[in-house]
């Protein structure tokens, strides 16, 4: 309680302004994204209608060593991430346990406001928490992809299923799994992109409130609006328009 009244003492308001658009601006947007992507296209709502096409044809394979490479080729993303997570949030710790010394350091860029080294601490805390919200959603992820992988291994053989509806029942089931692997590790991307938003902080609340803005509209235009978008969105070979 006492490192509360002492924190409410000693922030500005505009630095407690710039705490709260961060927390509205990540959650608001998260929120906004999957509204929107089930009226609109998004990138994430794309590449999902193509992993249910790909159970689907992996349903219908005799052979899937094609498909488990692919299971373990989407898995290396959220690996790596997780593993680069802990480097990071190794070096806040060792930031953190430093905390009076780097803050002078911090001070010394120039446009940057000083702060005392008890806000210095909030903001590397922040840092943390948001890189920890991102380890757990990588590795959440990584374990979905395993549970992908063992649906694609445990799937019958096509001659095996009772009918046509018990096989795209199997695929659509695989499809969702996959699609919440890819969901997780997307949260866990967009904690990396507001991270260098909360890295702003340290310069001033009013780099962090600009940071918040330009890294929404960056991630609207990519989800939304992107070139690649446009391309996932085309109806695939040899089946028509309509």
């Amino acid at each position: 309680m006492d490192v509360l009244s002492k924190l409410l003492r000693e922030m500005p308001p505009a630095d407690w302004a710039a705490l709260a658009f961060y927390f509205v601006g990540w959650v608001g947007y998260a929120v906004f994204a999957r509204r929107r992507a089930r009226r609109r296209p998004s990138v994430l709502g794309a590449t999902n209608r193509e992993r249910a096409r790909w159970m689907t044809q992996m349903a219908r394979r005799d052979n899937r060593i094609v498909d488990a490479g692919v299971v373990q080729a989407l898995s290396s993303s959220p690996s790596f991430f997780a593993s680069t997570t802990i480097l990071i949030i190794g070096g806040l710790f060792a930031v953190l346990s430093s905390a009076e010394r780097v803050s002078d350091l911090v001070h010394e860029i120039p446009f940057a406001t000083h702060s005392t080294v008890l806000i210095f601490d909030l903001k590397i805390l922040l840092l943390l928490g948001t890189f920890i919200y991102a380890f757990f959603r990588c590795t959440w992820s990584l374990r979905q992809y395993g549970f992908g992988a063992i649906l694609v291994g445990a799937a019958p053989l096509p001659d095996q299923f009772a009918d046509d509806g018990e096989r795209e029942a199997y695929a659509l089931r695989a499809g969702r799994v996959m699609g919440l692997a890819a969901e997780s590790f997307n949260d866990g991307l967009r904690a990396y992109y507001m991270s260098f938003a909360a890295c702003a902080w340290f310069l001033s609340p009013w780099a962090l409130i600009v940071g918040m803005v330009a890294v929404v509209t960056i991630l609207f235009r990519r989800e939304f609006k992107s070139e690649v978008l446009a391309e996932l969105n085309k109806p695939p070979m040899g089946h028509p328009t309509n």
